[in-house]
């Protein structure tokens, strides 16, 4: 979406950017020409997606670096570090992308207190120090600075078997609001994305276990019928992440096919069949009939 070199001279820190949806925009913000510092738990995960960033294919001339540093987003000293290394490395930071997470499907009395916390600390707690300990790092230095946070659509609606997840993400989007009220003055922005179904191997797998992934079909209740590309999400962070869109700040913007839509009072009539919407056009007109009929007498 955007030009060559857009992002050029930027330095983009990515939590979770070792794999799936982080490694996605990872890559394109280094196409575009940002650096990227790529952090996760697993060292050889991201030194590996590092190695596969800075050596692919057609790799754009002016393309920016990539740092991959280990970080437990759950613990500042480790976020600090990241911070300070990247600065080191690259001089100073722009923006900051939030993406780690964690979540999995289950009744919600069947979670014990450690498995909530865990999914808490992860989504709510990693947001908001990695995000207060770089924000700290922008007022200080005068640099305007952007957030971005991936969220989700049920961090506004609410959604069983996700509980500690919806309860984190809705915790971090609030955040997300408040602060961009708060740091504008700073010229530092915050806005977050709500993805619908974006495919990916490992979270995929742990929302949708078997039997679950045989039995759901995610795109039935997705007006466009179909998941989206990860092409498609990066897009929209990196314009979220870039200069252009410097006039947006504490917003959420959906992508997710029209799914939140589908869920209306009424969008189950989509089941109903053509020969079948033939009947009921009869029915009603037959019913319209008869009431006018009854006015008349």
């Amino acid at each position: 979406m955007l030009r060559d070199g857009a992002m050029q001279g930027k330095t983009i820190i990515v939590t979770g950017g070792g794999t799936g949806l982080g490694k996605s925009i990872s890559r394109y913000l280094v196409q575009l020409g940002a650096n990227v510092t790529i952090c996760s738990r697993r060292q050889a995960v991201i030194d590996e997606t590092a190695h596969e960033l800075m050596n692919e294919p057609g790799r754009p001339v002016g393309a920016g670096q990539v740092l991959a540093i280990a970080c437990d987003v759950r613990n500042p000293a480790e976020i600090e570090h990241v911070i300070s290394q990247t600065i080191e490395k690259f001089g100073r930071i722009d923006g900051l992308l939030n993406n780690s997470a964690g979540n999995f499907i289950s009744p919600t009395e069947r979670l014990s207190y450690k498995a909530f916390d865990t999914i808490v600390d992860i989504v709510l707690r990693g947001t908001y120090y990695f995000t207060l300990a770089v924000g700290k790092y922008w007022i200080e230095n005068k640099i305007p600075g952007t957030v971005l946070n991936i969220s989700t659509t049920y961090a506004t609606t609410g959604s069983g078997y996700v509980v500690p997840s919806a309860v984190a993400k809705g915790g971090a989007l609030i955040m997300t609001k408040s602060l961009a009220a708060e740091w504008g003055k700073y010229g530092i922005r915050l806005n977050a994305i709500a993805p619908g179904p974006f495919p990916t191997k490992g979270a995929w797998d742990r929302l949708f276990p078997e039997p679950l992934a045989s039995m759901m079909d995610p795109t039935s209740r997705i007006p466009l019928k179909r998941v989206g590309e990860h092409g498609e999400l990066a897009n929209l962070a990196a314009y979220l992440l870039s200069d252009y869109s410097g006039y947006i700040t504490g917003e959420t913007i959906t992508i997710d096919g029209g799914e939140v839509l589908a869920a209306g009072e009424f969008s189950h009539l989509e089941q109903v069949s053509s020969e079948q919407w033939d009947m009921i056009e009869q029915t009603i007109k037959q019913a319209n009939r008869a009431s006018k009929k009854e006015g008349q007498g």
